[in-house]
């Protein structure tokens, strides 16, 4: 039943960042007002009916500039959601997430990631998605938004794939990098049947930029080990496979609350928590 209410959350969340029906229709983007503002989640500017932008195209946009500039706006509404939730974002409100889990649910061979896989995706937030757009520009000193353009499969689904069925001007003018994108959006998604979100756990410039918070956001898993009796449930149940040493805030936590709900002693609990954090154990990635 949990599970089943953030499942509803998640699909209420895809519907109203894409609620602009009438850009499906028509095959062209929302430019309103609301456009100026970012969403919490990876969500593509394109996307015909995408009523925010996403916030990574939008840290790509400002350092791809004529002059290099860095989003004090931008960079201040990551730190506000991930202060405020860290990864809950990701657990909660992705669309692309909540996809990645819906195919994990295909019937297939399953694989565990090493976790040194987990540290791809802040070389992805470093390298594509900041140093990139501001340093290897063209003679007008313009940059490309690498990670939008080549690496972005929630682009490639959300924008590309729906633009080129609905906008003949777009679907004559697909050429190598269209097929390159769409090539590469399969593979993430067989990726991701395999391996429950694969893509977060590897390659998400946003999940890397929240991880960085979970540790003291003010929505946190609070742990009370004089409840706990060690019995492992928690990793268990854990949909990334986070090893029960780790503490309820690893890095790498989306707060779906499955360790919460499934301790049989109560030791887990959610608690927004707004003074200092408590004392953990050492995490383990």
């Amino acid at each position: 039943m949990a599970d089943l209410k953030r499942r509803l959350v998640q699909a209420a969340s895809a519907i109203s960042f894409n609620s602009y029906a009438e850009g499906f229709k028509q095959g062209t983007i929302y430019r309103g007002n609301l456009k100026q503002f970012c969403l919490p989640v990876l969500n593509c500017y394109s996307c015909p009916g995408a009523v925010g932008a996403c916030p990574i195209g939008s840290l790509q946009a400002v350092a791809g500039g004529i002059a290099f500039q860095f989003s004090f706006y931008v960079a201040g509404f990551l730190m506000l959601v991930g202060v405020l939730a860290g990864r809950m974002a990701c657990g909660w409100l992705c669309p692309f997430g909540l996809l990645q889990e819906l195919l994990h649910r295909i019937p297939s061979p399953k694989f565990v990631l090493p976790p040194w896989t987990r540290y791809i995706k802040y070389f992805v937030l470093i390298l594509p998605v900041l140093l990139l757009p501001a340093l290897a520009t063209d003679a007008f000193g313009i940059g490309v938004p690498y990670f939008c353009k080549w690496l972005c499969p929630a682009g490639t689904l959300e924008a590309a794939v729906p633009l080129s069925l609905t906008n003949a001007g777009i679907r004559e003018a697909l050429g190598g990098l269209f097929h390159w994108r769409l090539t590469w959006l399969l593979l993430v998604l067989a990726f991701t049947v395999a391996v429950h979100r694969g893509f977060c756990q590897t390659l998400c410039p946003l999940g890397a930029v929240y991880s960085l918070f979970n540790r003291f956001s003010f929505f946190r898993i609070e742990l009370d080990r004089s409840r706990c009796n060690q019995c492992g449930r928690c990793a268990e149940v854990c949909y990334l496979h986070l090893p029960a040493v780790a503490g309820p805030n690893h890095p790498e936590c989306i707060r779906c609350l499955k360790c919460v709900n499934s301790c049989l002693t109560g030791a887990m609990q959610w608690e927004i928590q707004f003074e200092g954090k408590k004392k953990e154990a050492p995490f383990h990635v």
